[in-house]
Formats: structure tokens, C-alpha cells, sequence
């Protein structure tokens, strides 16, 4: 794009906003696809009845912090009130000549045998089947379905597909370039308990304990002082080197796995000093990196006292 186009756009050149209608058969997929769509970014609604969509589509949508709408994926399928492929067809349409939207469909797809063993194995009743067999509501449900499968533009067979590969699917065809996996580094300490959520958990303890000197006792990791001190620990740098190469080398992974969050907790024994300044050391290198941790510090303000950084290990729960 050239500088002069930069410089003359205006609002009423503005992208149309995207609207993906999801559906398929029962037990093809529907919900995890859906939740990896608003995981990306985009505003989620399932069993949405359609015949309301134009009233959806005027209504004004709550924005991002960038000033821009999400796109909008709306699900739906034979339980939906007032399902009627036809009318949807036809409504859908008519919508598509509306310039401020442009509209598509995913149809997520699954071979009977694959959905009667789906059933089986949850023990739930197919929709379409409460008072006979899973394959017969299938292929009711299939017939009913196929004006929708033909008119889709995009089809994804789940046959073969565990739920894992069904969401690297979604993300590589709709991710949005602004839903990158969000990092999230929190120092702790283990005497006062291990975060709940976290995915990865790097232990600070064999580093010299700043508590014990008596000038450092009341700062904390964020002071200079203190950083000093963790840093002349002749374990330091290579621990610190060694975790980042490997977070820099995991983090693009559970990125091409549609990991929506990566939760990364650096502890030590009270959650004030050395857990804290390596939190803060590994979020500078890994936004030297390209990525874009946030950082918090759960333990901080707690007071220090000696019984805390005398203890060796987590309290019992």
C-alpha cells in the first residue's frame, strides 16, 4: 500500500466487518470450533436462531481497545429454533448484498460411524434420535443438512480428527494476526502455595537467598540491590540462559497448538526476591525475542519473616 492511499483513507473505506455462520451435523465439532474462534478473537454465539440475524448484525457491537469490531461467528443446526435450511439459505442471501458485511459458512462434517461412536462413547442421545437409534437421527439429520453442506464455503471433515488437530484446523484457516498465545509470567513463593493454573513452573531456590542479608531483608527483586546479589550467584546465568532457550524454543509450539494462554511461574521461597528478579530478567529477553509476556508478581507486599524463608518446601494442603 502505497504512502498516498495511507493518507487518503477514510471510515467509509473500511474493511467489511466478517460474519462466519458455523454449523454441521450434531457431534461433528461445532462447540470446539466455536470456542477456538473466540479464543482467536473472534465474538462467539451458538444456537443462534437466524431468522433474528439482521436484527443481530444492526446491533451495535461492544470494541476492542484498537477501536475495531471482532468479527462474529454465530452457530447453529437442527436444534436451533426454527430451523429451516431453505429460509436460511435464502435470508443468508439476501444479507450477502449488504456492502458493510461480508458473509461466509463453515460446515463442520463427520462420517456416521465415527458420530454413532462418539454417542456411544458419551452416552448421550443423538437430537434427532430421543425415541430410536443414533444412526437414525444421523442420517435425518444428514438429509436435513446437505442444502447447508453444498453452499458452504469452507467444509471440514472431522472424521479422522481428534479435538486437538479440529483446533490447529480452526486456527490456521481464521486466526486473526491480532491473537497471538498471551504469556503470562507470575513470581511466587511455595510457602504460600503454587499458582493453581500454572502450564510450566521454574524453581529459584537453589540461588542464594537475599532474606538472609540483613541490608536486602525488606526490598525486593525489583530493587537494584537485590538483583546484585542474585546475579553473583555463580548458578545464575546459566539456569537463566537454559530457561529461556527453552521457552523461546516452546512457546511457537503451543502457538501452532492453539494454546490460548501460557501461564509461566518462577518460584522461590517467599515470592519477594528471587523469583521476582528472574520474572523480570525472562520477560526482557522474551520480548527481545518477538514475544509479549505479561508479568505479575503474587507475593510482593507479603510480609517477611523468618519462619516463611526457613521453610523448605509447600505447606501440606
Amino acid at each position: 500500500m502505497s504512502e498516498s492511499s495511507i493518507q487518503t483513507s477514510t471510515p467509509e473505506q473500511s474493511q467489511p466487518h466478517r460474519v462466519m455462520l458455523v454449523t454441521g451435523l450434531s457431534g461433528a465439532g461445532k462447540t470446539t470450533a466455536l470456542k477456538t474462534l473466540e479464543d482467536l478473537g473472534w465474538e462467539a454465539i451458538d444456537n443462534f436462531p437466524i431468522r433474528l440475524l439482521p436484527l443481530l448484525m444492526d446491533t451495535p457491537q461492544a470494541v476492542r481497545r484498537s477501536g475495531q469490531e471482532r468479527p462474529l461467528a454465530i452457530g447453529f443446526d437442527t436444534r436451533t429454533r426454527g430451523f429451516d435450511p431453505g429460509e436460511i439459505v435464502r435470508q443468508v442471501r439476501d444479507l450477502e448484498q449488504r456492502p458493510d458485511y461480508a458473509i461466509s459458512t463453515l460446515f463442520l462434517d463427520c462420517a456416521g460411524r465415527e458420530l454413532q461412536r462418539r454417542y456411544a462413547e458419551t452416552r448421550r442421545r443423538h437430537p434427532l434420535a430421543q425415541d430410536r437409534s443414533a444412526e437414525a437421527g444421523i442420517a435425518e439429520e444428514r438429509e436435513w443438512l446437505q442444502p447447508l453442506r453444498r453452499w458452504a464455503e469452507n467444509v471440514i471433515d472431522t472424521t479422522n480428527m481428534p479435538v486437538s488437530d479440529l483446533q490447529q484446523e480452526i486456527r490456521r484457516r481464521f486466526a486473526l494476526e491480532q491473537s497471538p498465545t498471551s504469556v503470562i509470567l507470575t513470581s511466587f513463593g511455595f510457602a504460600r502455595g503454587m499458582p493453581p493454573s500454572a502450564d510450566l513452573v521454574f524453581d529459584m531456590r537453589f540461588l542464594r537467598n537475599p532474606y538472609w542479608d540483613r541490608s536486602l531483608r525488606d526490598l525486593t527483586g525489583l530493587d537494584a540491590p537485590v538483583g546484585a546479589f542474585i546475579e553473583a550467584d555463580g548458578a545464575y546465568q546459566g539456569a537463566i540462559d537454559r530457561i529461556v532457550d527453552l521457552l523461546t524454543f516452546l512457546l511457537p509450539r503451543y502457538q501452532d497448538a492453539a494454546k490460548a494462554y501460557v501461564h509461566i511461574a518462577i518460584g522461590c521461597t517467599g515470592g519477594r526476591h528471587r523469583s521476582v528478579f528472574v520474572a523480570q530478567e525472562i520477560t526482557k529477553r522474551l520480548q527481545a525475542a518477538g514475544f509479549c509476556p505479561t508479568v505479575q508478581h503474587r507475593n510482593l507486599t507479603s510480609r517477611p519473616t523468618d519462619a516463611i524463608e526457613e521453610s523448605p518446601a509447600p505447606p501440606p494442603e
